[in-house]
């Protein structure tokens, strides 16, 4: 008799564990929790609190997750290869994802514009957008975000922490995944390519604003004159022209730049550093896109074509001069036909 007592007891106390399995509900995102420590940990992560530290370089993190990931980057355990393209992960997980790069799977889609991603997380940021909820909030300065890992990121321009150093040129930056990006300049990479016209870039992203090139995609409009952007950066960097805000201060000759990074290209004036260089021939520049344009000497590439006479340029800057030039030319009337 005791034992079926005991064993009655041990069925509720499982079922009232099952049935308070997620009772921490966070505000902010609407995640659940089974433990009252995960939640706070979690809660931690949208005040921008870091609860964990890297013994090895000292760089917080708001959640364990985050942490564990970012201790393999210094044992450099990558046990999940692609078979593929070789490339390698710490997790199973990211393994999966990067896959779908290879096939085009794109399983999750925004019900409100219809684009699609490879990942639910990516399509929950992506909902933000049309939201306009940014749950991540900036103890020091009050900005706040869509995502924690760009508030994360945001924190180091307070901190001035960059603890990714480039081993080749010296370049150091505030994310592991910059860093990476970054070593593709020195190394050529280009994994990312377009199936409508084959162009390879270093980042998927800029895959990503590319497509739209063909498509013709402009999700981002601006409320005040109604410009449309591919991409919602550029948009947020237009709407600096009309409240005239530039935050980013050159502390060298103080001079205040709408974007971040026409701060980098502007303070490498004052350094001399050209940290990209041509494969071919060994020149250096300032910036990527000169880089680019430069590349089109040595490969014959003419991208740009005017519409109006067909002839083709290596660079946007002179299709659009010789568009301007034919729009201001005088319209010529024959005058022997004018006689008829």
């Amino acid at each position: 008799m005791e034992e079926i007592s005991s064993g009655c007891s041990e069925m509720k106390n499982t079922s009232s564990k099952t049935s308070q399995r997620k009772s921490f509900t966070c505000p902010h995102c609407e995640e659940g929790f089974a433990l009252k420590t995960d939640f706070e940990l979690h809660i931690s992560g949208h005040s921008g609190e870091k609860m964990f530290t890297c013994p090895q370089c000292g760089e917080h993190f708001s959640y364990n997750e985050q942490f564990r990931n970012h201790i393999r980057t210094h044992t450099k355990e990558r046990l999940h290869p692609c078979l593929q393209c070789g490339k390698s992960f710490r997790r199973s997980s990211v393994l999966n994802k990067h896959k779908r790069i290879h096939t085009g799977q794109r399983l999750y889609s925004c019900l409100q514009c219809g684009k699609s991603f490879r990942e639910r997380g990516a399509l929950n940021k992506h909902k933000r957008i049309h939201t306009g909820e940014r749950p991540y909030t900036c103890v020091q300065c009050g900005k706040s975000f869509r995502q924690s890992s760009t508030l994360s990121n945001h924190m180091k321009i307070h901190t001035g922490e960059r603890p990714y150093s480039c081993l080749q040129c010296g370049k150091s930056f505030r994310e592991s995944g910059a860093l990476n990006k970054h070593k593709r300049i020195h190394t050529g990479e280009r994994p990312y390519t377009c199936v409508q016209c084959g162009k390879g870039f270093r980042q998927n992203c800029t895959l990503s604003n590319h497509m739209k090139i063909h498509t013709g995609e402009r999700p981002y409009s601006c409320l005040q004159c109604g410009k449309s952007f591919r991409e919602s950066g550029a948009l947020n960097k237009h709407k600096s022209i009309h409240t005239g805000e530039r935050p980013y201060m050159c502390v060298q000759c103080g001079k205040g730049f709408r974007q971040n990074c026409t701060l980098s290209n502007h303070m490498r004036i004052h350094t001399g550093e050209r940290p990209y260089v041509c494969v071919q021939c060994g020149k250096s520049f300032k910036e990527s896109c000169m880089l680019n344009n430069h590349m089109r000497i040595h490969t014959v590439e003419r991208p740009y074509s005017c519409l109006q006479c067909g002839k083709s340029f290596r660079q946007s800057g002179a299709l659009n001069s010789r568009e301007n030039s034919l729009r201001r030319a005088p319209i010529h009337v024959c005058s022997v036909w004018k006689e008829f």
